[in-house]
Formats: C-alpha cells, structure tokens, sequence
C-alpha cells in the first residue's frame, strides 16, 4: 500500500498551480528559476522579507505575488 503524496493549490501571479506539501518559498523560487535574482515576493498581502524565504511553508489556498526586478538605463 503506497502513501499518497499530499498536494496543495497556490496562486502565483494568479495562475494555479499545484506543489506537494510542505514546499517551502526557496524551493518554489529555486524551481521558478528566480534564486539569486532580485525578485520581491508578496504572500497573502503581505511581503515576505528575502531572509525568511528558507523558513516560510506554503499552504493550501495562498496567494503569491512575485515581482522580478529588472535592470536598464
């Protein structure tokens, strides 16, 4: 008998997508391509300091907002 691997639907951008549970926001950013780029990300309204990327858990239902800065002159 296999355990059933446990999903959650997020919100990135307003696009749904699903991620196993207990992704955490540095490994979303790692496999959205974005580590060590300058982005900005916003969780359920509230902006999620760079230094708590590694600590933050997502949850089923969130909303994300990632910004990617862009550099030009």
């Amino acid at each position: 008998m296999s355990a059933k691997l446990k999903v959650i639907t997020v919100s990135i951008n307003g696009a749904t997508r699903q991620l196993p549970d207990f992704t955490g926001v540095a490994a979303l950013i790692e496999e959205m391509g974005l580590t060590g780029k300058r982005i900005a990300l916003e969780r359920n309204g509230e902006i999620v300091p760079r230094s708590l990327f590694a600590a933050q858990q997502l949850a089923d239902g969130d909303k994300l907002e990632v910004v990617v800065a862009v550099g030009g002159g």
